[in-house]
């Protein structure tokens, strides 16, 4: 499907960054966008050309909001419509669904992504989803960070004209400082998550979380797993929203999956899905000869031992099912299940594929389990995405959203 994604504030635009990097020239990017009122921030950028980095909101004075979601609002909701124009000359109408990345912590991204998600679908008739980034329970420890407890993104905090330490700069949710850097003191971290998750719940079509914490190895910060976190989760969007995108006959698949597949997989009332992704690398199989033409080859692959295919095929569903997803899933157990099984033709075995749909319905007790296919002819690897919504409530989301009860 094509899909137009947008970086919201620091860490949005660095995990785009990464994904417009590792991704260049696919076709499901059919738009690519960086938005943030820190103009170091998206100078910093790489590979989103300057053409589509754009600076919004000239009351914070060319730099970062400093975690004060309340101000953030209030620019997200005057400058809204003002992003929307900026995207207008990649054609954002060709778009199946728009992504938002956004640092849910932080200031500047979260503050617009609800206001911008709201332009968008008063717009285009099709999905918005959010891609939030939660911050660690440390990133609020007190112990960690500012002990005044004041907090700017509260309208009645006398203290919101003086939002405090400039560490607290929106972005550093999965893409903080350079390796080396202390963590970053942002008390108001938590807070802001779960007001920014509960705005978007309301606005968006489905919100899938990513789990800094959960993915940080022993004594590593936030600092020191920027690149490998951006990198999952740029990784786990190409998986996903470019799986039906064929760029040739030999890559079309035999289950399409479409923006409408993905739609019903995840829902339109704002639910929390999760997103595992497994791959296993195999031996691509070398062309054969026909009928004595060895010398000119062939363009027919050698057959793949069926064995060895459904065995790869098994052992990369339940690693996607089981392994680390992108957010915790209680009991493994989801309303709606979506599975995408991708590798060299020959690999894909349809019977092992089919074996592994039965499986994941009794894993997931989802109801339906809707899959595609995706083809790569000149892959080295088999994959496969298994996508659940309707999940229970993670336990690391509701300790954020009881953060303001």
């Amino acid at each position: 499907m094509r899909v137009h994604v947008i970086g919201l504030g620091g860490a949005g635009g660095r995990v785009v960054d990464r994904l417009a990097a590792d991704s260049d020239g696919d076709r499901f990017l059919q738009g690519v966008n960086a938005f943030d009122t820190d103009v170091a921030a998206l100078d910093a950028l790489r590979s989103i050309d300057e053409s589509r980095r754009y600076r919004f909101g000239d009351a914070a004075g060319g730099g970062g909001l400093d975690g004060d979601l309340h101000a953030a609002r209030r620019l997200g909701d005057a400058h809204a419509s003002e992003l929307g124009r900026a995207m207008d000359d990649q054609q954002p109408s060709l778009a199946g669904a728009f992504v938002l990345v956004v640092g849910l912590g932080g200031g500047a991204g979260a503050g617009v992504a609800p206001a911008l998600a709201e332009d968008l679908t008063r717009l285009y008739d099709v999905p918005v989803y959010a891609v939030g980034l939660l911050p660690t329970p440390a990133e609020s420890d007190p112990s960690e960070s500012d002990p005044s407890g004041s907090d700017p993104s509260d309208p009645s905090d006398p203290s919101e004209s003086d939002p405090g330490d400039s560490a607290a700069s929106a972005g550093t949710s999965a893409a903080g400082g350079g390796p080396g850097e202390r963590p970053p003191k942002r008390p108001l971290a938590e807070k802001n998550a779960a007001r920014t998750l509960d705005a978007l719940s309301d606005r968006c079509a489905a919100i899938f979380p990513f789990d800094n914490g959960e993915w940080l190895r022993p004594g590593e910060t936030i600092a020191d797993a920027r690149g490998r976190l951006n990198g999952v989760v740029a990784e786990r969007l190409a998986a996903l929203f470019g799986a039906g995108e064929a760029d040739d006959a030999a890559s079309t698949p035999q289950q399409v999956l479409d923006a409408s597949d993905v739609a019903r997989a995840v829902g339109d009332d704002g639910e929390i899905a999760a997103v595992g992704h497994a791959t296993q690398a195999v031996e691509p199989p070398e062309s054969g000869s026909r009928f004595g033409l060895g010398l000119f080859g062939s363009s027919e692959p050698a057959e793949v031992d069926t064995s060895a295919a459904v065995s790869a095929i098994e052992t990369t569903i339940r690693k996607a099912a089981r392994g680390k997803n992108t957010v915790e899933v209680p009991d493994g157990r989801a309303d709606r299940t979506l599975l995408v099984v991708g590798g060299p033709p020959s690999w894909l075995n349809r019977e092992a594929i089919a074996d592994g749909r039965r499986w994941l319905a009794d894993e997931t007790g989802s109801g339906a389990i809707l899959s595609g296919d995706a083809p790569v002819p000149d892959g080295d690897e088999v994959f496969a995405l298994v996508v659940r919504s309707g999940i229970d409530e993670p336990d690391r989301v509701r300790e954020i959203r009881e953060s303001i009860a």
